[in-house]
């Protein structure tokens, strides 16, 4: 996601230990400040100075706003349904702990125990499956999705129609975002066992990650027939409504994205979008060292198409949800500022696959904001003077959604954002970044890939974010 206008041109910042909230002026200009008290005919505010005021009639409105309740917040965002739980085979509890045990893979145990399926027998099988089951559950606990998905299509070799196989192993794919791999054992699955609700609720996700709207919500409708569901009943409804919308655009596609734009949008426009797209496409694959594997989609509205559909707040200039949506209307070609726009919501499609949809929002908004040019010219003295207050909030803070967050709590958060990034960025690199995405992947906390990409831990990074910002911003 993209905020909407530069933070300097935005508000004056002062913040209490306890609260914040955001003066909204009819000009559009914010003032976050603390002890915001309606007078009379004037406003009144605290600043580090004392107390200040402005008139009333200047004023559109006060946005009452807790930064440490906003910022806090630990909703992360999810994919459309989550993966059902489902169970390899039972009652072989002791072969799992027979092939994990110690802290790894007995691989010897799991070579007898191929061994004694090639025989054929169904004890054997199911014994060889178990096996491999747990193992790939353990990779899968240690990130190493890659050798978990060795470990089910071994297993699979041998107990090819196990439905609680192919599912595993289709969840892993979708966690990485390979909707187009996930829908091999999924197929094969539905034709296992073609009523299952399981089945149908992954063929949605695959379908719907894919960019086919149609079949998506094909599947959804029958997963809701099969075992109605509150989860796939929202995820059918948001598809529902991306498909009726999108049902009269047009199509543009080149190598990496697949482009979708009503009559508001002009072809050339469309072109120029994905030419744009395309070499921007090219240096962040350099920069990241990473190729995402899907086909990105994109889609154009008016302005009021994309707030209906999105549901985003009014400070989103754009939104990637896996899919990057943009708001055109008015445009005829790709503008400075788009171009911009283009590259932030690009750059939140590769994060988001290289860390298989782990990263926290300040990396994804940290990278994004780098990646399209802004620097912290412009904020530093903001963020210094925030987190300089008693009880300031903690970056750990802005690992979980912002999208409940007033325009006030969203431009903090974007500032200390881009400094994080910028801070390591110009310390070890940009391959300091790409580093700490891999270990975001494939570890189970944030904190634990700060310590093992960055050798630091969040206390760590703040302290040297603070320490970079005075050096090369204040004077």
């Amino acid at each position: 996601m993209r905020f909407t206008a530069p933070i300097a041109t935005l508000f004056l910042l002062v913040v209490s230990s306890a609260t914040a909230d955001t003066i909204v002026l009819k000009n559009g200009r914010r003032i976050i400040a603390s002890s915001v008290v309606e007078k009379g005919d004037r406003v009144t505010y605290e600043t580090r100075a004392g107390q200040m005021s402005i008139p009333k009639s200047i004023v559109a409105r006060i946005e009452h706003d807790d930064l440490g309740s906003d910022l806090s917040s630990k909703a992360v965002a999810v994919p459309p349904v989550s993966a059902p739980q489902v169970q390899v085979v039972h009652g072989y509890e002791d072969v799992g702990q027979l092939a994990v045990h110690d802290g790894s893979i007995d691989l010897a145990y799991v070579a007898r125990l191929e061994m004694d399926a090639r025989s054929n027998s169904t004890a054997s099988i199911e014994k060889v499956s178990a096996a491999h089951f747990a193992a790939a559950q353990f990779l899968v606990g240690k990130g190493e999705t890659e050798l978990a998905i060795d470990h089910y299509r071994r297993a699979l070799s041998f107990a090819p129609e196990n439905v609680g196989l192919l599912l595993n192993l289709a969840v892993l794919y979708l966690d990485k975002s390979q909707f187009t791999a996930a829908l091999d054992p999924l197929e094969h699955a539905h034709r296992v066992s073609p009523d299952s609700p399981d089945v149908a609720k992954l063929m949605g996700w695959a379908y719907y990650g894919a960019n086919k709207m149609d079949r998506a919500v094909e599947e959804w409708e029958r997963a809701q027939k099969l075992r109605p569901d509150p989860e796939v009943e929202r995820a059918l409804d948001k598809a529902k409504r991306d498909k009726a919308e999108e049902e009269s655009y047009r199509e543009g596609q080149t190598a990496h994205f697949s482009l979708k734009y009503n009559g508001s949008a002009t072809p050339d426009l469309a072109r120029g979008i994905l030419r744009a797209l395309e070499q921007d496409f090219n240096d962040i694959e350099s920069q990241l060292d990473y190729t995402p594997r899907e086909s990105i989609a994109v889609i154009l509205y008016t302005n009021e198409k994309f707030a209906d559909i999105t549901r985003a707040p009014s400070w989103a200039g754009a939104l990637n949800d896996g899919r990057i949506r943009l708001p055109v209307q008015g445009l005829t070609g790709v503008s400075a500022e788009l171009a911009r726009v283009l590259r932030h919501e690009l750059t939140h499609s590769f994060v988001g696959q290289k860390t298989q949809g782990r990263a926290p929002t300040w990396v994804q908004e940290g990278i994004a904001q780098w990646m399209e040019g802004q620097r912290s010219i412009d904020s530093a003295g903001m963020v210094l003077d925030v987190l300089g207050q008693p009880g300031a909030p903690r970056l750990q803070m802005l690992e979980g959604s912002w999208m409940g967050l007033s325009g006030g709590a969203a431009s903090f958060a974007y500032a200390w954002s881009l400094a994080v990034i910028e801070t390591m960025v110009q310390s070890g690199g940009i391959s300091d970044v790409s580093r700490l995405l891999d270990a975001i992947g494939s570890l189970a906390s944030v904190e634990e890939a700060l310590h093992q990409a960055l050798h630091s831990g969040y206390a760590d990074i703040e302290e040297q974010t603070l320490a970079f910002l005075r050096r090369e911003y204040v004077r």
